[in-house]
């Protein structure tokens, strides 16, 4: 049966509705589009492959055992006696040093921040949520514990617990938590006032239902974002650690200890200090472009 001509011509002026879009997909879609993100992201997924296969690669001959020391070749220059970055004091080979430095890296910037999530949530919704004297409660000790000095704090745990791997991880995360409670907290305090949780509380939803339903989900933007910037935080902090001697001690290889061990022969040979500082200031740069990139992407008012 033939279509009328009006109705064709009536269908072929109606406009086919935009396809939604998520504000994960979104997300995802506007960092793609910062190449300062996604150059970032380049480097972080770089130094993960480095940290995890640096073992084989000592396993295959292709850079030597950072341990091992060559008396014959201390303080060699990059190039020379077949040490590609140079040797230090004790003519350990830099190159593999450094690769082998990026484990402790990786670990302090993501395991810190694995302490400091469920610390900060918990305090930051439950004063969020509750309000009145709970509120005050928790943040006024909040607000003691922002007193401490981070540094200062940090070298009295190490110094009393002992300058373990552990004991550097609860130290960090000890004084990093209150932003991110903060952080909770006001979102939950302009989340919990909206439509749509006083209709879940109208339908009987309970306390826990929904913190972990509503408001949480709808918090995690600003924390994944704080959580990001957190990670280079940790890595600087533990590299003045190991710099000030109160890091991890030797022989592990860290960055910061490689930095302080050839601060001493730093004119006789530049390269054992400048390539550990470049390669912190390289894992900070590319962690604060994912940073930037995140909080871009996930601030729906930087929707074009």
């Amino acid at each position: 049966m033939a279509v009328p001509a009006a109705t064709v011509e009536q269908l072929s002026q109606w406009e086919v509705p935009e396809q939604q879009i998520g504000l994960w997909s979104d997300a995802a879609q506007r960092f793609r589009r910062n190449r300062l993100a996604i150059a970032g992201a380049v480097l972080v997924v770089l130094l993960i492959l480095i940290a995890f296969g640096s073992p084989l690669l000592v396993q295959l001959g292709i850079i030597h055992d950072p341990l091992k020391q060559n008396v014959e070749f201390i303080e060699s220059g990059p190039g020379q006696n077949g040490y590609l970055f140079g040797s230090d004091e004790l003519g350990r080979d830099t190159l593999s040093r450094l690769l082998f430095g990026s484990r402790i890296s990786l670990a302090v910037g993501i395991f810190v921040q694995g302490i400091i999530l469920p610390i900060g949530l918990l305090i930051g919704l439950t004063a969020g949520y509750f309000g009145g004297r709970v509120d005050n409660l928790l943040m006024r000790f909040t607000d003691v514990w922002y007193a401490f000095p981070d540094l200062l704090f940090v070298l009295v745990v190490v110094s009393v617990f002992g300058p373990s791997l552990l004991t550097i991880f609860g130290a960090i995360a000890l004084v990093n938590w209150v932003g991110l409670a903060r952080l909770v907290r006001g979102q939950v305090l302009s989340i919990k006032e909206k439509e749509f949780i006083e209709a879940a509380r109208s339908s009987g939803s309970s306390p826990p239902k929904l913190i972990l339903k509503h408001l949480l989900p709808n918090s995690l933007g600003p924390i994944i974002v704080t959580l990001t910037f957190g990670i280079p935080n940790a890595i600087f902090l533990e590299a003045v650690l190991s710099f000030l001697g109160v890091g991890i001690q030797p022989p592990t290889p860290t960055w910061g200890q490689m930095v302080f061990d050839g601060y001493e022969a730093i004119y006789a040979n530049p390269s054992s200090v400048v390539f550990p500082a470049l390669a912190i200031g390289f894992t900070l740069l590319a962690f604060s472009f994912v940073g930037d990139g995140l909080r871009d992407a996930l601030d729906p008012r930087m929707r074009r």
